[in-house]
């Protein structure tokens, strides 16, 4: 007998899917009519998967988390993992598993903003719309199947970073010390700033001002301050006549060669350069 009712559209990814796009490797539902382990390791592959009802177990990096209904996972598959359907409430989901040459990326970079890789949104829609969609695309199998797949895959990842970074912010607000300071850096990027002065101005540890900036704002100090000084050097550089030298001045750049250096590191090109394109 069978132990699990199923809809899936297993994919083949042409070359040029694998090394420009996020690609589809299967998707589908499933309804479990009884218990049953699936478990995997060394699968080259990220899954996504939403509990539509009913309730079950997922393990995964030597952890196991009984999950339900309203529950979303996004685990790496070349961990162990396995899941099991619970005899008492059997359930139904959607999922996704996929690559590509990104996705390794995206889901590090998910990771090392403290977002879990088990999660009950507010509200499943724009997870279970997506995934509507993509099995659709993949179904129909339109000319650019590959490219609107990889887009619907993208949004499935752009919503589990939007749902947990506004889960986070509801329990939190920003606190007001690292308000200021990025407000500061944003209205003083002309200016010499250091990490000390920073500590001194606004009367909090540079240890603890770096590490909770990164955790908030997603970037370094400094790397922030670079932005800031670049966004407004290229605005320089496009609407007006003056020179490197007074740009890199009037952005916080004390020192010409080091802009020009940061600059080209930034855009691969020089500021001169830049400015002729654009």
């Amino acid at each position: 007998m069978a132990k699990s009712s199923s809809n899936r559209i297993l994919s083949t990814p042409s070359a040029y899917a694998r090394e420009h796009y996020l690609y589809v490797q299967e998707v589908g539902t499933l309804q479990s009519l009884e218990p049953h382990v699936s478990k995997r390791q060394n699968l080259s592959s990220f899954l996504f998967l939403v509990v539509l009802e009913g309730q079950g177990t997922l393990s995964y990096c030597g952890n196991t988390h009984r999950i339900s209904s309203g529950d979303c996972a996004w685990i790496d598959c070349t961990k162990p993992y396995s899941h099991e359907s619970s005899a008492a409430h059997p359930w139904s989901l959607k999922w996704v598993h996929f690559n590509g040459i990104e996705a390794s990326y995206y889901y590090e970079y998910y990771l090392s903003r403290e977002n879990p890789y088990l999660f009950h949104p507010r509200s499943i829609l724009p997870f279970t719309d997506v995934l509507d969609q993509l099995y659709l695309c993949q179904q129909t199998k339109s000319p650019l199947m590959e490219l609107t797949s990889s887009k619907y895959i993208t949004d499935i990842i752009t919503s589990c970073f939007t749902e947990n970074e506004t889960l986070k912010m509801g329990e939190y607000t920003i606190p007001d010390k690292l308000r200021q300071v990025h407000e500061y850096l944003s209205e003083n990027y002309y200016q010499k700033i250091s990490l000390e002065e920073l500590s001194e101005r606004f009367f909090i540890s540079k240890y603890h001002l770096s590490r909770e900036y990164k955790k908030i704002y997603g970037t370094t100090l400094g790397n922030a301050l670079t932005s800031q000084r670049l966004s407004h050097a290229k605005s320089m550089l496009r609407f007006s006549d003056a020179s490197i030298d007074t740009i890199a001045l009037n952005c916080g750049f004390q020192d010409t060669g080091y802009f020009i250096k940061v600059f080209k590191r930034a855009e691969n090109m020089t500021p001169l350069q830049y400015r002729k394109k654009w």
